[in-house]
């Protein structure tokens, strides 16, 4: 099984030499370093809920506190749940390494 990154899931084309990236601009999780790995993802793109500014429902989102509630209920976020499963990282882990 393929894992696919948030920007492919969701084909918003914001990732690096994606459709809209030149219009909308690069998604944060396209290009957070810190988180590269996780889950499998390339840089933030398996966890996008924890990357500030991330362009979600065509609007840009805030911090993580802000925007869990809403991030708790897009599709991408409940499939990495269920393909991670018991592997699933929690956010505070996750937070730590951006700081």
């Amino acid at each position: 099984m393929t894992k696919q990154n948030c920007w492919e899931f969701m084909a918003c084309g914001r990732e690096p030499g994606g459709a809209k990236a030149a219009e909308l601009g690069i998604c944060p999780a396209a290009t957070e370093t810190r988180l590269h790995g996780a889950h499998d993802g390339k840089n933030g793109g398996r966890v996008c809920w924890v990357v500030a500014g991330t362009l979600c429902e065509e609007k840009v989102q805030g911090r993580f506190a802000a925007k869990l509630t809403s991030c708790r209920n897009c599709p991408f976020y409940l499939q990495v749940r269920k393909e991670e499963r018991s592997t699933f990282i929690l956010s505070a882990p996750l937070l730590s390494r951006l700081h």
